[in-house]
């Protein structure tokens, strides 16, 4: 039976425990998690307790399964500077106000002893799977870094929206505007104070009630393709931030429908040797 500890953040006050120890141990199933809390193998400062527990920010909570065989983060490709890695769905890259293991946290642990932390050269939003590169060495992570930022590396999208869009190619255009107070963005039609240009391009892959998109961002704001693409009427599916709620419940979508695909480098610095490989993967929902 293996054990697992952690102690609940500040900002888990007026939840059920059972998410919160779901978020803070992301490297263990659901369903062991579950079923750990269902047999009161779970104890909160010394003290068994089951599904209907409240999370107190404080108490030390120490999980006992033998169920739990551990995730890990699929690592598509590997060399001594840099690793390309399947980030899953509902693991942040970077710590954030919820707590929990993050990335690179993740995967020090299952690189094995005396292994360091590798470095984040992007990210992606905590409900977004897909595609991740990372650094080995601070060299490597600043010229990938730079690369991103000559636009010399190139992501492409899949995701699946409510609907269908009239042209089956578009550029569109639109201004984002950042909400920091409620965590969220707007976009606009026009220039405002504050907002910034956000440019996303798609592709129809298969139309239908639910059609799937390949989405390249010519801008990288946060969250610009689930706001871009509800602000042009076709919400992402599982997206209740910007998208449809009651549509998700209907066809019972869980999770964003949203992967970072495939990964490009086209650069003349460091990373040159990558040139010409594309790094891809499979979204978990995709079913063509």
């Amino acid at each position: 039976m293996k054990r697992y500890d952690f102690t609940v953040p500040e900002n888990a006050q007026g939840t059920r425990l059972f998410p919160c120890a779901c978020r803070m141990l992301p490297q263990v199933p659901a369903y062991a998690l579950r079923r750990a809390f269902q047999k009161r193998d779970v104890k909160v400062d010394g003290h068994r307790v089951d599904l209907s527990a409240m999370a107190s920010p404080g108490t030390q909570v120490c999980i006992y399964t033998d169920e739990a065989r551990e995730k890990t983060v699929p690592i598509v490709y590997q060399d001594e500077n840099v690793l390309v890695v399947v980030k899953p769905a509902g693991v942040s890259c970077e710590p954030d106000r919820k707590g929990g293991r993050t990335l690179p946290q993740l995967l020090c642990g299952q690189l094995g002893p005396g292994a360091a932390e590798p470095l984040l050269c992007h990210r992606l939003d905590n409900p977004t799977e897909g595609l991740v590169l990372l650094a080995k060495t601070p060299e490597m992570q600043l010229a990938a870094q730079e690369a991103f930022r000559r636009g010399e590396v190139r992501k492409e999208y899949i995701c699946l929206v409510r609907g269908t869009p009239e042209s089956g190619h578009a550029v569109l255009s639109a201004w984002l505007l950042k909400d920091a107070l409620h965590a969220r963005v707007r976009v606009l039609g026009k220039e405002a104070p504050g907002a910034k240009r956000i440019v996303t391009e798609y592709d129809v892959l298969s139309p239908g009630a639910c059609a799937r998109l390949r989405v390249r961002l010519h801008t990288g704001r946060t969250h610009q393709i689930r706001a871009h693409m509800a602000f042009v009427g076709y919400p992402l599916l599982g997206d209740d931030q910007y998208g449809d709620r009651a549509f998700n419940r209907s066809l019972k979508a869980r999770g964003l429908m949203l992967c970072a695909a495939s990964l490009s480098l086209e650069t003349a610095g460091p990373l040159a040797y990558l040139n010409g490989r594309t790094f891809t993967v499979r979204p978990s929902f995709d079913k063509g």
